[in-house]
């Protein structure tokens, strides 16, 4: 190879892979950036949702509402048709992961490719036929797979936490030790990120995420390959791009190592076989070539359609697929009647508009700085999955905060500023008198209502008279709830000193988002 060539292409690759680190150190610094920082509000750290079109497509198809900051989506189409799908190779946070775990394995030999793939890119089309198809009537599936909700989502409730976790340990070992100073910085530096270390399925989707990047073993960028939907949709866009490759017939040996080693299955070999869809521009069978046969000139004109297995019976099947699948995905016991531990962070649309517009992301997890917030398993019923809920028994909602309005980057959450959102109640507080302690053993506590936040306050006292175990009467003043003035923050839950169930809790009842989920029904309107 002449050494020209070489240099040319070595320093693309190296341009490439600085461009990931960037936008990967960028994907992550913003996502840091949702938490509490000692100010009321914090910029826009959810920026990069806004330049993904599938969820602008997804979520205006779902909502039947544009958010104009997804006008910036356009963006990303119009390099893509320039360009090709750059986006992909270039920049994309979850697409750089994969390519790392995928040169990790290589280097290790647990993935060693000897000869070209074939099929299965049909897949990544399917589930973009599904998402849309299943947006089409109400349901919006995109947060799933999409690659900045997933790796954001597996970030926050899992990574994250993890790092957390090990940091702690890392806190503890430092001081056992003695090094004070070291253990003096790391101590520091962990309370200015707050980070929230405790997520009731942390485990399961830190092992979701795990799984996603252990299929870069079977082949390289595996998930770009064969599940991304928001590769397919670039795809679609990227045979009108201005960069084709070429291979010069006249100096190729039919040596096959650029259809080997191709990143996402683009086949550069044979000549005329290669797909532009699936090209992310990595450059990498242009520097191998041994004879500098592959260039990228530039050619007008646009491509033949992506030329994968996608026949018009799977699409069919997966578009009747998406239209059956919307009702079962709607199946839960909370249609019926709301389910007391479905409290939604405050300025949450009505459930049935949170649910189209909620792309399960995470972004409100991490910000969250009690980490009151996680994300729901069956309060919601499938539909639900991973959206928000607030759970008091982990974390309450901060009274003077509103940083989960603010990050949420499809309005599923709107945006309240703290005077705004001090006033939105999300449910209601209750007293089991049964665990309770003045009402139960007649000892003296008045801890819920020291920490209620609201003024005046929600929690007020009646003095009550208690026969203790021992046979002798207490009056004690005990707490009650006055339901007009309670938001239903939590509060008082996660302080109840009643440490395994507590002794006042918190039900959604009352939200008021919702006019059927109220204590008394105003049969009048």
């Amino acid at each position: 190879m002449k050494k020209e060539r070489s240099k040319k292409f070595r320093r693309l690759q190296i341009a490439r892979i600085a461009v990931q680190t960037a936008f990967l150190g960028l994907f992550f610094l913003l996502l840091f950036g949702a938490h509490f920082t000692g100010e009321d509000y914090i910029g826009r750290v959810e920026a990069f949702f806004h330049f993904d079109p599938l969820l602008a497509a997804a979520t205006t198809l779902a909502s039947r509402v544009f958010l104009v900051y997804f006008a910036w989506a356009a963006l990303t189409v119009l390099v893509t048709v320039l360009f090709g799908r750059i986006v992909c190779g270039w920049i994309c946070p979850l697409g750089t992961v994969h390519q790392l775990f995928s040169w990790i394995f290589k280097k290790a030999r647990f993935l060693r490719p000897k000869k070209p793939a074939s099929g299965g890119l049909w897949i990544k089309y399917a589930v973009l036929a599904f998402v849309l198809v299943a947006a089409r009537f109400g349901l919006n599936a995109a947060g799933y797979l999409d690659p900045l909700s997933f790796l954001t989502r597996a970030s926050a409730a899992g990574l994250i936490p993890a790092f957390g976790l090990g940091a702690d340990a890392l806190l503890g070992a430092a001081y056992a030790v003695k090094l004070e100073a070291f253990g003096d910085t790391l101590a520091q530096a962990l309370s200015t990120l707050t980070l929230n270390t405790t997520f009731r399925q942390g485990f399961l989707l830190g092992l979701i995420f795990l799984g996603a990047v252990l299929l870069n073993k079977i082949r390289e960028r595996f998930w770009c390959r064969y599940v991304c939907p928001l590769g397919a949709l670039l795809g679609l866009f990227s045979r009108y791009n201005l960069f084709k490759l070429k291979i010069d017939e006249s100096k190729c040996t039919q040596c096959g190592l650029c259809s080997i080693h191709c990143q996402t299955q683009a086949a550069p070999f044979p000549a005329g076989g290669w797909k532009s869809s699936e090209c992310v521009y990595c450059e990498t069978c242009a520097a191998i070539c041994p004879e500098r046969a592959i260039t990228f000139p530039v050619r007008l004109g646009a491509e033949k359609p992506p030329a994968v297995a996608l026949t018009r019976r799977r699409l069919l099947a997966t578009s009747f697929l998406a239209f059956f699948s919307v009702p079962f995905f709607r199946i839960t016991s909370a249609r019926t009647r709301a389910d007391e531990h479905l409290i939604r962070p405050p300025g949450s649309l009505p459930e049935p508009a949170f649910l189209r517009t909620c792309i399960k992301c995470g972004e409100c997890l991490k910000a969250c700085p009690t980490n009151g917030l996680q994300p729901a398993l069956t309060e919601a019923g499938p539909e639900g999955l991973w959206t928000p809920v607030l759970v008091p028994k982990i974390g309450y909602c901060e009274y003077y905060c509103s940083l989960c309005t603010q990050v949420c980057p499809t309005g599923a959450i709107k945006e309240l500023t703290v005077p705004e959102k001090t006033t939105v109640k999300i449910g209601t507080a209750w007293i089991d008198k049964n665990r309770c302690l003045p009402y139960f053993l007649g000892r003296p506590c008045i801890v819920c209502e020291e920490h209620c936040p609201v003024s005046p306050k929600a929690i007020k006292f009646i003095l009550v008279e208690t026969k203790r175990p021992d046979g002798t009467t207490a009056v004690e003043k005990a707490p009650i709830i006055d339901p007009e003035l309670c938001i239903g923050c939590g509060v008082c839950e996660n302080k109840c000193p009643v440490a395994d169930r507590p002794a006042i809790f918190v039900t959604s009842v009352g939200e008021r988002r919702s006019k059927e989920n109220q204590l008394l029904l105003n049969v009048g309107e």
